[in-house]
């Protein structure tokens, strides 16, 4: 219980703030729960470990539950994860009970977050005692099964390769040092290029630039809407909430809460693919489906549950492997980088304390974003009104403050801010995937370490195949991944096939029909 001791009621304060904050972030379109992460980053080297943690576990948990408000209030998922939100969320608001339905999300979201979080108290512990026994070979096949399932769960399967392979090719510029199993020489660049890149690219700058600077320039892509939001915007005066809207719900509600705990843990898959999955489950078992995406409450809790019970799934492989579940997760990574701690299976054995601080900040910042939400929403609900004009430059200004000032003030890390900024930005228009590329860029390096260890350790490329038995599993998991990934795509081009089919024979028969009209 020594850890009661790094509770301070600077710790509390930062984790309600950082919920807050949060909040805001998810609650105007176009920003997300990483961004927050992202851009908060740098504070965190003034606040030291706990406290910088704190933070940003309260700005991820607030931000993924704020993108509910203009979900519901605008029909715009504020975030990727509460696409599903809108289904139901829009059409009770636009019934009038906009309020009830954000109270109703606001529930879902803390009992999702709360289960998630038991889980990870659970299990990661568990996972990590198991991952301590794997030898150089074992890790290597790790993060292959991490990287095969990005790739089988991107859009494209070739596509999240290409994303991941260039993540790793960013990696692995820089000194090939000698204790890593290289010759000492740099790669990958020009000798002009090797004063500022004998040792990389600092992560850090690199996920503020990915994660801030393009989302800015997407957003400001898009340009200021005409008309006044507010307008758009309805609540309801009385509320008309009651909690007797859970009775029969439970078990959609404990459902939904593991099918996001259980998509958190995939690496690279995101909120959207769990608050989807959980929709759909919810569809096809219920006994009467028919209202739902029409303003159905239980399509908002399974929705909301999932999309919050990512927050402790994604933390399971960050903490126990030192794999990111998604985005976010790959972000605090980079807090850890800041304060010289390195994830991975020695975490949770090595650092108690702040394994149980992470548990705390991660519970209380879901009661504060409970209580925030709950009883402030009609408050809350009026920062989709901030004017982005206003908005942007500041976020833009603590983009390179914050880029600036990680490495005591190097003008290269400011560069490097916007060379990814620009890099990510032009990733998204030509279509390629951002979270694959980050996750390869930040275990590429682990990669290349773990193969070349393991070949120097046994000497054959056979090794990987018949190290051990947990090696063959392994295999077995990257290849049924990819075939996932093969047999999904099939579908897909059947299904727009036949969806074409249909198109084509309906645009034929009109026409038939307007000949023998005219």
């Amino acid at each position: 219980m020594e850890f009661l001791s790094l509770l301070d009621i600077t710790f509390f304060l930062l984790a309600g703030l950082g919920a807050l904050v949060g909040i805001i972030f998810g609650a105007i379109p176009g920003m997300t729960a990483t961004m927050a992460v992202a851009v908060c980053l740098p504070l965190t080297y003034a606040l030291g470990l706990h406290h910088g943690l704190a933070l940003l576990l309260g700005l991820y948990v607030g931000g993924i539950s704020g993108g509910m408000v203009p979900a519901v209030l605008l029909n715009i998922p504020g975030t990727p994860s509460s696409i599903t939100t809108t289904f139901d969320g829009y059409p009770m608001a636009q019934k009038g009970e906009g309020e009830k339905a954000l109270k109703i999300c606001v529930i879902a979201s803390v009992i999702g977050g709360l289960i998630s979080a038991a889980i990870l108290f659970l299990f990661a512990p568990l996972l990590a005692d198991f991952s301590i026994k794997f030898s150089y070979v074992e890790k290597f096949l790790i993060i292959l099964l991490a990287l095969s399932v990005i790739a089988s769960l991107s859009t494209s399967m070739l596509v999240g390769i290409f994303s991941g392979v260039i993540g790793i090719w960013l990696s692995l510029i820089g000194d090939y040092s000698i204790s890593d199993g290289g010759n000492g020489k740099t790669r990958l660049m020009f000798d002009f290029m090797e004063p500022y890149l004998f040792e990389g690219f600092s992560l850090l700058p690199v996920l503020i630039g990915v994660f801030g600077i393009s989302t800015i320039l997407l957003e400001a892509e898009k340009g200021a809407k005409s008309g006044l939001v507010s307008e758009r915007i309805k609540i309801s005066k009385g509320g008309g909430f009651s909690l007797s809207v859970f009775k029969g719900r439970l078990t959609n509600l404990v459902r939904s809460s593991f099918i996001g705990t259980f998509v958190g843990m995939l690496p690279g898959v995101g909120g959207s693919a769990a608050s989807v999955l959980a929709y759909t489950q919810e569809k096809n078992l219920t006994r009467d489906s028919s209202q739902m995406g029409k303003g159905a409450p239980q399509g908002l809790i399974a929705s909301e549950s999932a999309n919050n019970a990512l927050t402790g799934g994604a933390l399971i492989p960050l903490l126990s492997l030192g794999i990111p579940g998604d985005s976010t997760t790959a972000v605090l990574i980079g807090a850890f980088t800041l304060q010289g701690i390195q994830v991975g299976p020695l975490f949770i054995p090595e650092n108690p304390e702040t394994w149980y601080v992470m548990m705390t900040a991660l519970v209380f910042a879901n009661i504060v974003m409970f209580f925030l939400m709950f009883y402030a929403i009609k408050y809350i609900a009026k920062v989709v009104m901030v004017p982005k004009h206003i908005l942007f430059p500041i976020i833009v200004m603590m983009c390179v403050v914050g880029a600036y000032a990680i490495n005591y003030g190097i003008m290269f890390d400011v560069w490097t801010l916007l060379i990814f900024g620009i890099l990510g930005y032009l990733v998204q228009k030509i279509g390629l995937e951002v979270a694959p590329l980050i996750i390869g860029f930040i275990l590429g390096g682990q990669a290349e370490v773990y193969f070349v260890k393991s070949l120097e350790s046994f000497g054959t490329y056979s090794i990987f195949f018949t190290k051990s038995p947990i090696a063959m599993v392994l295999w077995g998991l990257i290849i049924a991944s990819l075939m996932f990934a093969i047999v999904m795509g099939f579908n897909s081009r059947a299904r727009q096939k036949m969806e074409l089919t249909q198109v084509t024979g309906s645009t034929h028969t009109a026409s038939g029909k307007g000949h023998d009209t005219n």
